[in-house]
């Protein structure tokens, strides 16, 4: 998993309320283990007409937020079923930050887990960032993880809260396998110890 870096994106608004893992990544493009190409289906029923062409009202299909990194998102962003496939579409698509009031916890967890950064931020907050998004190519705000803060184009700039143990997991490229990658040597040691006690175990 990549490192967390500091970075300034382009942010889209989705002014939307619950928006479930469906409307993230439908359910008809679960068949693949694959991580890539699930952007291209991401948000499909609200990004596509039913002719298969894009609906030009949504915003991600709108000039200025074609490559959004960032989307600003209405409350209890992405509950519904727990579907890895969703941070995995999100992912593919370029998206690394979400921010919203809420999130499902499922998705919230599945998002550390894949290298994403989902902030938590009060309705207030939540409101001004929204404002930022919605000036098209200026909606660029810059997040550093480091110091827990959310930098909009006017200057302006407010703290978020993280957990520090998943913080650290992010800045250092962390997911379960590199966590456990850490402790090889202990496991190693242990290993050794359980073939010398029972090398039955070991054929």
């Amino acid at each position: 998993m990549k490192k967390f870096e500091t970075f300034t994106g382009i942010a889209a608004p989705l002014a939307i309320r619950n928006v479930d893992t469906d409307m993230i990544i439908p359910k008809q493009f679960l068949k693949t283990i694959k991580r890539e190409g699930l952007g291209v289906h991401l948000f499909d029923e609200m990004r596509y007409l039913d002719d298969g062409s894009e609906n030009p009202d949504f915003v991600l299909n709108k000039p200025a937020y074609r490559k959004a990194q960032i989307i600003v998102a209405g409350d209890n962003f992405g509950c519904g079923s727990s579907r890895e496939h969703a941070p995995w579409a999100l992912n593919d698509f370029g998206i690394s930050v979400i921010i919203s009031t809420s999130f499902a916890d499922i998705f919230y967890n599945n998002s550390f887990k894949n290298g994403m950064l989902p902030i938590r931020v009060d309705q207030e907050t939540l409101d001004k960032l929204m404002d930022d998004a919605e000036r098209g190519a200026n909606a660029r705000l810059t997040i550093d993880l480091e110091n827990q803060t959310i930098s909009g184009p006017d200057g302006g700039s407010v703290h978020f809260d993280i957990d520090p143990f998943r913080k650290h997991c992010l800045l250092e490229g962390l997911d379960d396998i590199g966590l456990t990658q850490q402790k090889a040597d202990k496991i190693e040691t242990f290993e050794d110890k359980q073939k010398a006690s029972q090398p039955w175990l070991f054929g």
